[in-house]
Parts: C-alpha cells; sequence; structure tokens
C-alpha cells in the first residue's frame, strides 16, 4: 500500500513513512492509493468477528506491507488489554438514539482506541530502535491525555505535547499533567488550539528542524488515527443489524467523522454522517454554505470542539474537488494567503450527498445533558450531547447512532452546573488526577517552542 499527498499525487510514501511523518511534504495530509471495498458476502463475514479481530482485518488493508495480519492482531489484542469492556466501545438505546461509547479506555476518550495501537506501532515498526523519536501533538484536551498513556515510559521516545492554557477542563488537564515520567513534557500555550496545531504544522515543514530532533506526530492528521476509528463505526452497524444508518458524530478537527466516511467508501452503508459544531461552527458554515473561513475561536463547555481550522476536512476536499490535487492545492493557498476560501455549488452538493451538519450552542447542550438524565437517569458530557442536539434536529433519519467522544467525568462541573450531581473518577481511570501537576506555560511562539524542544532533547 502505497500514499499520496492531497497537494500531489505523484508523491509515493509507505505506510511507516507516513506514520512518522504525520504531516506530507508542502502541508497536505496523506491519502491511501486505494481504498478496500467490501462487497455484501465480505461484510457478512465481518459482521461475524468480536471487536479486535474486525479491527485486525480493517487495519491490515492499510498497513499489510510492513504488519503481518497475526502481528497485528497481537498488537490489537495487547492494546485493548486494558479497557473498561471487553468489546472494546458498546452500544447503547436512549429513546429513539443509539449511543456508541467509546471512552471505555485508560483516558476515558475516544482517543484511547487509536492512541493504544498507535504506541503500540511505534514499538513493532521499531521507529524509536536506533535514534530517539520527539514527538509533537497539539490537544484540544483529550489527544494529549490518549498519547501520553500510550506513550508514556516509552524506551528512545520523547513526546511534548501542547495545549491551550486555561481553555481545556481541569480533569482533562490533570490527566495529561499528573503523569511524572521523564519521557513526558506538557506545554501550556498562552492562546488557542488552532494556535497549537499551527505550531505543531510549522514545526512539521521545517525540513531542518523536523530533522534535526527527528520529529514525529500522531496529531488527527496521522493516517493511522483515522484507521483505527474507522472500525468502530463497522462494528456498530453490525451490532445495530439496522441498514440505512446514519451516525452523528461531534466534530472539530473532522478526523473521527472522517473516519466514518472512509468505511462508507469501504462498503459500509452508510446514509448520513451528521456533523455536531458547537459555537466554532466552521464545518457547520461550510457544509451548508461553501466558505471555509476560519473565525475566532469562543471558548465552550465542549472545549474539545473550540477549533476553526478542522485540519481532516482536507481529506474530504480532495475526493469533493474529483481526486483534483492542483485544485486542493489553490484552495489551501487561498486559505494561507487570504484567510478563507470558498467552494463551488458542485463540490458543495458532493460533500452534502454523504453530510449534515449543525451547531448546537451551550445553552441547548446544558439543557440536553439535563434532558438525556431527566429522562433516561444517564449522564452524557458535553461534546456528547452535540451529538444528541444535532441528531434530533435533522428530520427524516433513522437507526442514528451518536458517538459519545468523552467520559462525562472529565466535563464534571459543567454536568453538575446541568444536573446538579457530583460524578466519582470512574475505576477504570488509572491516573490520579490529584497529584502535583507538571507543565511549563509558553507563550504562543513557533521559536518559543522550538527553543523549548530543543532544551529537552538529549
Amino acid at each position: 500500500m502505497k500514499y499520496f499527498s492531497t497537494r500531489d499525487k505523484s508523491l509515493k510514501f509507505s505506510f511507516k513513512d507516513i506514520f512518522l511523518r504525520g504531516l506530507a511534504p508542502g502541508g497536505g495530509l496523506f491519502l491511501p492509493i486505494e481504498i478496500k471495498k467490501y462487497n455484501q458476502e465480505e461484510l457478512n463475514n465481518l459482521s461475524k468477528l468480536n471487536y479486535q479481530d474486525l479491527a485486525a482485518e480493517i487495519i491490515f488493508n492499510f498497513c499489510k506491507e510492513e504488519v503481518s495480519k497475526n502481528q497485528l492482531k497481537s498488537l490489537i489484542e495487547k492494546s485493548y488489554s486494558s479497557f473498561k469492556n471487553k468489546d472494546v466501545v458498546n452500544l447503547k438505546k436512549l429513546g429513539d438514539i443509539n449511543l456508541l461509547e467509546l471512552y471505555n479506555g485508560p483516558t476515558l476518550a475516544f482517543k484511547d482506541i487509536a492512541m493504544q495501537v498507535i504506541g503500540n506501532l511505534y514499538d513493532h515498526l521499531k521507529i524509536a530502535k536506533e535514534k530517539t523519536v520527539n514527538i509533537v501533538v497539539a490537544t484540544s484536551g483529550d489527544t494529549g491525555a490518549a498519547a501520553i498513556a500510550a506513550l508514556n515510559n516509552r524506551k528512545n521516545i520523547n513526546l511534548f505535547v501542547l495545549h491551550p492554557h486555561n481553555k481545556i477542563s481541569s480533569v482533562q488537564r490533570k490527566i495529561m499533567t499528573t503523569i511524572g515520567s521523564s519521557n513526558i513534557y506538557n506545554i501550556a500555550i498562552k492562546g488557542s488550539f488552532d494556535d497549537c496545531q499551527k505550531i505543531v504544522k510549522e514545526l512539521f515543514n521545517d525540513d531542518n528542524f523536523r530533522s534535526k530532533i527527528n520529529m514525529s506526530g500522531v496529531n488527527s492528521i496521522n493516517w493511522s488515527r483515522i484507521v483505527c476509528q474507522i472500525v468502530y463505526y463497522f462494528y456498530s452497524y453490525f451490532k445495530l443489524k439496522k441498514d440505512n444508518i446514519s451516525f452523528s458524530v461531534p466534530t472539530g478537527n473532522f478526523g473521527d467523522i472522517y473516519a466514518g466516511y472512509v468505511a462508507k467508501k469501504m462498503g459500509l452503508p452508510i446514509n448520513k454522517l451528521i456533523v455536531a459544531t458547537n459555537e466554532n461552527d466552521i464545518l457547520q458554515r461550510t457544509i451548508n454554505k461553501g466558505e471555509y473561513k476560519p473565525d475566532k475561536v469562543k471558548p465552550s463547555i465542549s472545549p474539545s470542539m473550540d477549533i476553526q481550522v478542522a485540519s481532516n476536512f482536507e481529506r474530504l476536499l480532495f475526493y469533493a474537488v474529483g481526486e483534483d490535487d492542483q485544485k486542493v492545492n489553490l484552495l489551501m493557498d487561498h486559505l494561507s494567503k487570504k484567510g478563507f476560501f470558498k467552494l463551488d455549488e458542485s463540490t458543495i452538493q458532493n460533500i452534502k450527498k454523504d453530510f449534515e451538519a449543525v451547531k448546537i450552542n451551550d445553552e441547548a447542550t446544558q439543557s440536553i445533558i439535563k434532558n438525556i438524565n431527566d429522562e433516561f437517569d444517564f449522564i452524557i458530557d458535553p461534546h456528547t450531547a452535540t451529538g444528541f442536539g444535532a441528531a434530533k434536529k435533522i428530520k427524516g433519519l433513522e437507526n442514528i447512532v451518536v458517538l459519545g467522544t468523552a467520559h462525562p467525568f472529565k466535563f464534571k462541573d459543567t454536568v453538575k452546573k446541568a444536573t446538579g450531581k457530583n460524578l466519582e473518577a470512574p475505576f477504570h481511570l488509572k491516573m490520579d488526577v490529584d497529584k502535583k501537576e507538571k507543565f511549563d506555560i509558553i507563550e504562543n511562539s513557533n521559536s518559543q517552542v522550538k527553543n523549548y524542544i530543543l532544551s529537552k532533547v538529549k
């Protein structure tokens, strides 16, 4: 399997190459040359598998040159051995909506499902065998914790996590900052997640710096994250046993819902993918009106979605413009120079074949948390609540699955305000969030982050 860039189809990279690099040369994102499409008989066979074996079958399509299927099965079993649920995820019925709980991993968020596999892939691919790898990642709250849990104490790996200072929940921050291992560095940037993400992209595009520190990344732009997330779309479809299924996904960086789009391209009979945003609604505006124009980030009670530059949208854009890499180049260049780009009507309609988009504000989010608790005696987090809100607003869809992206304990203050309930930490949270925190506060500056990393790299 070879990979190319959304901005240059002539490039050819191996899975190991793109796993290490994350971002393609020139700033594009990696995509596979081909995507396996399952026929009905193959789907029937996949439906008989447990989650781990299903994951091995699907992920193998994208990395078969580097990993044998047996090796991959063993790696996946190890990755999910610490999850609360032996099936990794579970489907719960709440009225006419199906909730797919994705937060059974060590840091209580869907990010664990991909990150635990990625941590073990670093070992299997021997990426850090001869030279220390320095991984730099931006987080809007959950990716950083999942990366730390996956890479903590790994030999010859350092992890630098950039998060927006005072713009994530205290529990999100503490899960990251109370792990005191010597290979983990938490950096609080005086800015937004978009600022953190911009710095990381700039570092990746700096060939000299990237080479000097042997840099790698595990943000949602890393294709391996997408690949692991494809699996639970298949799994929930097989569990629900209903055709014409749709998914409502709380969306910030567009990675999780893009995995659903790939699942559809692989033959899964998905009707619609519903993009649920908070007030940071760039994706809702783009899908409904065609203008991709980042605005100032608005702090919300669903902070992991406080994003105005949805990086993975470029992958969808590539297909929406007819797989024209030069057109993608022009659009992204216009975004860089003018601060926005405008889609033509045919491109908008191509996107709308598969996607709906809805904005849910903070007031509605709190009401949804309260109503779900009142009606079902069940608590959801604010991100998942936007997924419920979006699912209710779209008419004419049946068999909707809302992706439950985080455990409500991570947002216990918001939950208490909405429901009056004090949440206790779930038993599968292994971290002691009352330990002393360890992080450094840095200005929103590319050069300051570079200097910080260089001062820590041995």
